[in-house]
């Protein structure tokens, strides 16, 4: 067997059709065709059945890809370890970030990170769904995630810092003219809220006292909640950094104040790509915790731990 043939199987899977897959593989269909077949025969197995819709692993294929993609996963690791070595960091890097955190850290990061690995690709996406983002990370689809601390935290995340929460007005909202906003005293207006399972909307329960706030809409995005309670849809509640820019005077720290220590979860067998992006991340300038901070109850249920590649 080789990673070859590993890398045509996973190919297959992923796209249902030898066609598809040669085209995505920039190989010809027959050779496809030869390495499944061959594969197939020194297992001794079928790891494909034709269907209506397109190949679809059977049950021995399921099983065996789990193992497959782990193998590839971790030969491209090794590959740009040893690129790394001789200072040419290829690749691609994944990362995840819940609820805007690392906003204002993460681009002069990534910057110093291009600048001295010119090859490397990074992807960024901000996820608010902690069940997605273990998910995500359970496919070893991420490399590395900032999320929230909570109870269940792996035991050997980074902590990096704070990141503050603000509340977002809509113009001439008479709250703006107060230096901090009681959240309380927003009770019974609409709230521009995020996905139930966020980090963030059980901070926003817990701080209203309120099991069932008034909710405008439900967005994924801490850039357009700020930009919708600016419009009067509602309130909203975001970090600080994600604030963007032209909307600051629409933000207001609140009262009792509020933070969110913010964590770095590293996949186990991580490459020297993330390793370097973490070390990039705790040279940057962090908040302290708020004061004064009104210790919090575990409202989300954040279960994201490192786990191996699978």
């Amino acid at each position: 067997m080789s990673l070859r043939q590993f890398e045509y199987a996973l190919a297959v899977a992923e796209e249902g059709s030898v066609t598809a897959a040669a085209e995505r593989l920039r190989v010809a269909q027959p050779s496809v065709s030869q390495q499944i077949r061959g594969l197939e025969r020194e297992l001794g197995v079928v790891l494909f059945t034709r269907t209506p819709t397109g190949l679809v692993p059977t049950a021995v294929g399921r099983a065996f890809l789990r193992e497959a993609q782990a193998a590839v996963s971790a030969a491209r690791r090794a590959r740009a370890t040893a690129r790394a070595g001789a200072e040419e960091l290829v690749g691609e890097v994944a990362v995840a970030v819940q609820m805007g955190f690392g906003t204002r850290q993460l681009p002069d990061a990534l910057r110093t990170l291009r600048r001295r690995y010119p090859r490397l690709e990074v992807t960024v996406f901000e996820e608010p769904s902690s069940a997605e983002l273990e998910r995500l990370c359970r496919r070893g689809a991420l490399g590395l995630a900032l999320m929230a601390a909570c109870e269940r935290s792996p035991a050997d995340a980074h902590h990096l810092g704070e990141e503050e929460l603000v509340v977002v007005l809509a113009p001439g909202h008479p709250q703006l003219a107060a230096d901090r906003v009681e959240l309380r005293a927003l009770r019974g207006e609409p709230w521009v809220r995020f996905d139930r399972d966020s980090a963030l909307d059980g901070v926003l329960l817990n701080a209203l006292g309120d099991s069932d706030p008034a909710t405008a809409a439900r967005v994924s995005q801490t850039a357009t909640a700020v930009r919708w309670a600016a419009h009067g849809l509602g309130a909203a509640l975001v970090t600080a950094s994600a604030v963007p820019p032209g909307h600051e005077h629409l933000t207001r720290p609140v009262s009792p104040a509020l933070s969110q220590p913010v964590i770095a979860v590293l996949r186990p067998d991580t490459g020297p790509a993330e390793t370097a992006l973490l070390q990039l991340l705790r040279q940057q300038t962090w908040s302290e915790p708020a004061e004064p901070a009104e210790p919090a109850e575990p409202v989300s249920p954040l279960s994201l731990t490192p786990v191996p590649v699978s």
